[in-house]
């Protein structure tokens, strides 16, 4: 039993968890590469995100593993996109930083359900039944690939506003 449900509903529950978290961020990264904030895609792609970090590590567990040190990279990078968001208000580097974090931590949350498809659906499990073959590293290697791709682009684009208006010199 985790928080009074079996380990099959929470299983469940994470999963779904995880998997709002992603559809919520792909609207979050649209905003990004069009200047736009998004702020209810947004509060929803970062509460359901931190969520699914925080809910893996209330899984029985042995030792402390993969799934744990990308669920505290993931945890370390959404804490600080949401410092840069909510706290610092994207100002100066504020801005890039968040697009980084935030994009990076969708991108943990893809990684682990690109394994965790290659672990549970039948035919991706015969292509790499350890993980460590060709159409597993291939996958995960074009996944990585298209969110650096998109990540630069969102750095790129992702301009808001100033937060206070420019000082006007008198000529």
């Amino acid at each position: 039993m985790i928080l009074g449900m079996s380990i099959a509903a929470f299983t469940l529950l994470h999963v779904i968890i995880s998997l709002v978290g992603i559809a919520a961020g792909v609207p979050v990264v649209y905003g990004l590469l069009a200047a736009k904030k998004l702020p209810g895609w947004t509060a929803l792609f970062l509460a359901s995100t931190v969520l699914t970090s925080v809910t893996g590590f209330f899984f029985p567990f042995k030792a402390f593993g993969p799934a744990h040190i990308v669920g505290t990279i993931s945890l370390a990078l959404l804490t600080v996109a949401i410092l840069a968001l909510y706290l610092y208000k994207l100002a100066g580097a504020w801005r890039w930083v968040y697009v980084v974090t935030a994009h990076a931590s969708l991108y943990l949350n893809v990684f682990i359900g690109v394994t965790q498809a290659f672990q549970k659906i039948p035919a991706l499990q015969a292509l790499a039944p350890t993980g460590t073959e060709v159409p597993f590293a291939s996958a995960q290697a074009a996944v990585l690939a298209l969110f650096i791709w998109i990540g630069v682009l969102a750095v790129k684009r992702f301009h808001v506003a100033p937060l206070t208006p420019p000082v006007r010199r008198s000529a």
